[in-house]
């Protein structure tokens, strides 16, 4: 920017004429030969009178510093040879302080008078003052007295007497010795004075050298502090009236220096602007506390400015108020370019809080609900976020371009302030029609951000119709951005920013800005719906791999519920399961795969595959976990991931009320027995499935009546905030309450999820052991056979007997011919005793072969022409279902026979 022009400054006016000041009167012509006139005898105040005014010229081949001498220089040079006056002396060279009479207080001049023969005729008090000779010393006497008797000082100052009476004045700088004999260096300003008898006399006038050019300094300063400075200054009295500005403060105000003086601010400035700096300087006058660097706005309203303000209260040197000084800076590209930064910081901090809110979220509704709120007010003053149908809910996109039938739905929305006709504008969770050539389709379709200026464009978003823009008038928006959100290079949906009332519309800073926000939020988007539907696929796997159906045994109450994890994990591994057993027993398992996903759901299906084979087998808890141990090899996903479970397997035989456990590094099950505190199971802990190192064992004992026994996972217990201890403690609190059902004990215990909080899986099965109904029409006999060719028949006999006891001789051929062949092959390997049982309940009919033979009989395929090798056969043919369980240190084979329906009753 080109320097504004400068009008030249008094201080150096007065110095060019300083320079050109020499006398042009000549020296009076005296006849050749004539005597030097005689010395002027003294005179009387009246014959006094002077003649003609002169400048005081200064003549440098007269100054007596020129030539100077070295004590001279010297005296110049160490100011410590010619010392200041302390504080006691009065005033200090440059001094402004309080009770100072003025400039004549800081530079005392003193009045002496001498002839032209260089003898004094007067000595004022200041001239004593300053030197310390008194007037009796020295009037009358020549100036050899002043020099010292130096007599290079004395023919100068001859010298400057010829001078002054040849030119009618002198100035410059002198050295006279005080009293003390000191030189000290003055100004002398020498003027010629002559009387009626035209006797010529000097009339000196001294004064401080170093004071005096100190004021000079001080003058030249502030001369060019108002002229020469870049910065507007003003001065104000103390009616804050203008006292003196200079020409910066005048072009800054658009006025000439002289329409200032004489008046206030407020009759220089816009009403607006002057009402804001009147009320500073009345404070600063009344205070005296000085205002520093204060941005205002500038005065012209018709171009944006801003200035820097500084006031503080001016004193004379006895203290008196006298007004006010300022400072007064243009700051329109300081202001214009802090603005600017803070603009980009503001950008910045946006960007950074977008991040935080939305980067750990793995949810489309929740993002546009965030996203929504993070833009008012930082950006807008309403904005919504439009998805599309198929994003909120993680499905597949769309392979289609977008047509009308593309179903949108507002998904987030935030007001600056909230108002029934702020939701009309934007109803959250409406569905947005995208009506052909609207403002939306063609975002939706090209992808590309547009923006409207000007309230009558709002018809193009939509229709004209539409009670959302006739909202949009009334919220007085006259500006928006439609926005696409945009993943590898497919739109998502739409982000729709307005802004309303007297806030300044969208520039195109603000539209690339908005687009970068978009950007980085349908990222998130389209990874929520990719999680969404990644998720939707291992949840169900996960459903399709647990049981579809719970069966409820006799003499057990089940209930069960298994609960997904949050949106913010990914499904995990945790199943249950309940299997019937033979002889009514049953087999409930919990258990829970390490990890998350779709690999996590399907080693938990094969695992749940092989504990429900291996459980058929009638193993016994601790040793089905260590032959599900020796498969974990198997049903690992590869030979580089190993599988790890934990699992807890129970059996519980209703007869008599007998509970096997046993647990692979599982969480330990709980029992609540009727008006007793809920009991922790202290099982062998073993370790979990795939680890091994820790052998298995199972615990036994009696449940009582009517107890309930909870098997769960650590997703309801455990907590990154707690000890599982105090989940556990919490869970058994819960459960120690009165309930009416086992449904309404699990509602209880999910009831105590915290959802926000807990992520993982939980899968909870509770079974009430031992109720009433167990024994219910059960009916069971059995007998000890001697393991000999005989016990075959004994055993039909037997069997017959009971069967025509009980009316069931439709299955005696078929009974009779199953157990001859178990008994059979009992005596032919074992030479033990051999149970036989027999048990009816109101379904079945159980028949039960023990021998003491761990080995399990194997069914084989004979050949036609084999004798034997058969019976297995017969009975799998024959019988509804049959297996073989361990009991003791022997086996159990048995085999199951539905009753035949009873008969219709006949009406009378």
């Amino acid at each position: 920017m080109r320097e504004p022009r400068r009008r030249p400054s008094t201080a150096a006016a007065r110095a060019r004429l300083r320079r050109r000041s020499v006398a042009t009167r000549p020296p009076q012509e005296q006849p050749p030969g004539a005597a030097a006139p005689a010395p002027a005898p003294p005179l009387t105040p009246t014959e006094f009178r002077s003649r003609r005014p002169v400048p005081f010229p200064t003549s440098p081949q007269l100054g007596l510093f020129q030539p100077q001498t070295s004590d001279e220089k010297r005296l110049r040079a160490d100011p410590q040879d010619n010392p200041r006056p302390n504080a006691q002396d009065g005033p200090q060279e440059g001094s402004r302080g309080r009770g100072s009479g003025g400039v004549l207080e800081d530079v005392r001049v003193a009045i002496v008078m001498i002839d032209a023969a260089g003898t004094v005729v007067l000595w004022s008090p200041a001239a004593e003052e300053l030197l310390g000779w008194p007037s009796e010393a020295l009037v009358g006497r020549d100036l050899d007295v002043l020099v010292g008797g130096d007599a290079e000082l004395l023919r100068r100052g001859h010298e400057v007497i010829a001078a002054a009476v040849a030119q009618g004045g002198w100035r410059g700088p002198v050295v006279l010795c005080n009293r003390d004999g000191a030189k000290v260096v003055l100004d002398a300003r020498v003027s010629l004075l002559q009387n009626r008898a035209s006797s010529s006399y000097l009339l000196v006038r001294l004064a401080d050298a170093r004071r005096l050019n100190a004021v000079e300094h001080d003058l030249a300063v502030q001369d060019a502090l108002f002229e020469q400075s870049p910065l507007g200054i003003a001065v104000l009295d103390d009616r804050l009236r203008y006292v003196r500005v200079n020409e910066t403060l005048a072009r800054m105000n658009g006025l000439p220096v002289a329409d200032h003086l004489g008046r206030t601010t407020g009759e220089t400035l816009p009403e607006g602007a002057a009402d804001e700096v009147t009320a500073i300087q009345r404070q600063v006058l009344a205070t005296g506390e000085p205002v520093v660097d204060l941005t205002v706005a500038g005065p012209n309203p018709r171009r944006a400015g801003y200035r820097s303000i500084s006031y503080s209260r001016l004193h004379d040197r006895a203290g008196r108020v006298l007004g006010v000084t300022g400072m007064i800076m243009d700051v329109t590209d300081r202001y214009r370019a802090v603005a600017k930064v803070e603009h980009a910081r503001r950008r910045l901090a946006l960007l950074n809080e977008l991040g935080t809110r939305i980067g750990d979220l793995l949810d489309a509704v929740r993002i546009a609900e965030e996203l929504a709120a993070a833009l008012v007010p930082a950006l807008a003053d309403y904005s919504g976020v439009v998805l599309l149908q198929a994003v909120a809910d993680g499905d597949d996109l769309p392979r289609h371009a977008h047509t009308r039938l593309t179903r949108l739905v507002m998904t987030g929305t935030a007001a600056v302030e909230p108002s029934d006709t702020a939701d009309v504008m934007m109803t959250k969770g409406a569905s947005i029609d995208m009506a052909e050539g609207s403002l939306f389709a063609r975002v939706l379709r090209s992808g590309l951000a547009e923006q409207l200026e000007s309230p009558a464009l709002l018809e193009e978003t939509t229709s004209q119709d539409d009670p959302r823009v006739r909202a949009a008038y009334e919220l007085g928006v006259h500006s928006m951005l439609v926005v696409p959100l945009r993943a590898r290079g497919i739109v998502l949906g739409l982000m729709v920013l307005s802004r309303a009332g007297r806030r300044e519309g969208f520039d195109r800073d603000e539209l690339a800005f908005a687009g970068e926000l978009a950007d980085r939020a349908g990222s998130s988007l389209d990874n929520a719906r990719l999680y969404a539907r990644e998720r939707a696929a291992a949840l169900m796997l996960q459903r399709s791999l647990l049981p579809q159906t719970v069966p409820q045994p006799p003499g057990v109450e089940i209930g069960y519920r298994y609960v997904p994890g949050s949106s913010g994990t990914e499904v995990g591994g945790d199943w249950f399961d309940v299997i019937p057993l033979p002889d009514d027993r049953v087999a409930l398992v919990v258990g829970d795969v390490m990890g998350h996903g779709l690999r996590a759901a399907a080693t938990m299906g094969r695992l749940r595959t092989a504990v429900r084979t291996l459980a058929m087998l009638g193993l016994p808890p601790d040793v089905l976990l260590q032959h599900v141990h020796d498969l974990a090899d198997d049903l690992a996903q590869g030979p580089d991931e190993a599988l790890i479970a934990t699992c807890v397997y129970a059996v519980y035989d209703p007869a008599t009320r007998q509970l096997v456990l046993a647990k692979a590094g599982h969480t330990p099950p709980l029992l609540i027995v009727p008006g007793e505190p809920a009991q922790v199971l202290d099982l062998p802990s073993g370790t979990p499935l795939g680890v091994g190192g820790v052998p298995f064992a199972s615990v036994q004992l009696t449940a009582p009546e009517g107890s309930l026994l909870v098997l769960y996972t650590d997703g309801l217990v455990e907590s990154r905030t707690e000890d599982i201890d105090v989940g556990t403690r919490r869970l058994c609190a819960v459960l120690e309450q009165e309930f009416d059902s086992v449904e309404e004990a699990c509602d209880r215990v999910v009831g105590t999820l915290e959802r926000g909080q807990e992520p993982d899986d939980v899968a909870l099965l509770v079974a009430r052991l031992g109720s009433s109904r167990a024994e219910a029409g059960r009916e069971t006999l059995s007998w000890t056979l001697t393991a000999v060719p005989t016990a075959a028949s004994r055993a039909r006999r037997l069997v017959r007997s009971v069967l025509v006891e009980w009316s069931l001789v439709a299955l005696l051929d078929t009974a009779e011919l199953l157990v001859s062949e178990l008994v059979t092959n009992a005596v032919r390997y074992s030479e033990a005793p051999i149970g036989l049982r027999l048990s009816r309940t109101g379904r079945t009919l159980l028949v039960e072969v023990s021998d003491p033979l761990p080995d399990p009989p194997l069914e084989r395929v004979s050949a036609g022409t084999d004798e034997g090798g058969r019976g297995l056969q017969l009975v799998h043919q024959l019988a509804d279902s049959w297996g073989t369980r361990a009991e003791g240190a022997g086996k159990v084979v048995w085999f199951e026979q539905a009753l035949p329906a009873a008969p219709p009753v006949p009406v009378d």
